[in-house]
């Protein structure tokens, strides 16, 4: 069993990983900024206040425990002042990061070419600078994670409320519980300041999706205004050659 963990920024994700990582580490903390009223299913002493906009907080950050960071790296400043306050360089750091670094990824062909860890990121997003910030000078692991569904969180919704209408644009998302499993795999055993996709392989299109929602609950939804939008196709074969390889059960 391993020593401790720290859940920075405890959200939607932390609730389906806190059950897994407590199998694997003796202690488990998560932070938040209001953890007495957001953390209300943890112990006491599990929770952690802590705000990076508030420098006072930092210091209730066990120093040898291993870090989640579960919020985007913003603004770099305090990132990186938070970071050697923690000594974040001496701990198993993993960051979640979104596919959207990729958006400079654009292409003519269709349906798009797939995208790997080796594509270009778009330095310009201060998210994506606090990532590469954190990977290059702090050896942390970054999870480019695809759109995130399950309980509470339904692709279904998302159609009947019209967040989201039919197109031809491609789509990668990520079942919570995978997302977690992945978490605890990086946490474990991925290569420090490595990059891993993480996907569940199958990307759709909104029409897809649109047309599966219609068939099997009658939901319909209207056509997209972005008739030209190609979206990406986001590979996750590293971060599956991780799980498979190295069990994080």
């Amino acid at each position: 069993m391993h020593h401790s963990l720290v859940i920075l920024g405890s959200g939607y994700t932390a609730k389906f990983l806190l059950p897994l990582a407590q199998h694997r580490y003796s202690q488990v903390f998560a932070t938040s900024r209001n953890p007495d009223r957001r953390l209300t299913d943890l112990k006491f002493d599990q929770r952690i206040r802590f705000d990076l906009a508030q420098p006072e907080t930092w210091q209730a950050i066990p120093t040898s425990a291993d870090v989640l960071w579960c919020f985007p790296a913003v603004p770099i400043e305090l990132v990186q002042r938070f970071a050697d306050a923690a000594s974040l360089r001496a701990t198993r750091l993993v960051v979640l990061g979104s596919t959207s670094a990729y958006d400079g990824c654009a292409s003519t062909e269709y349906p798009p070419p797939w995208i790997d860890e080796t594509a270009p990121v778009d330095l310009n997003k201060p998210r994506v600078q606090g990532e590469e910030l954190l990977r290059t000078s702090y050896k942390a692991v970054v999870l480019r994670v695809a759109g995130i569904y399950g309980p509470g969180r339904n692709p279904v919704e998302w159609i009947r409320t019209g967040r989201v209408n039919r197109s031809r644009k491609y789509v990668n998302l990520i079942h919570v519980e995978d997302l977690a499993s992945s978490c605890l795999a990086a946490l474990m055993h991925a290569d420090p300041g490595g990059i891993y996709n993480v996907s569940d392989g199958n990307p759709r299109t909104w029409t897809d999706i649109g047309e599966r929602i219609e068939q099997r609950w009658n939901i319909r939804s209207p056509d997209s205004r972005e008739v030209n939008a190609t979206g990406k196709r986001v590979s996750n074969k590293r971060i599956c050659a991780l799980n498979e390889a190295k069990p994080s059960q």
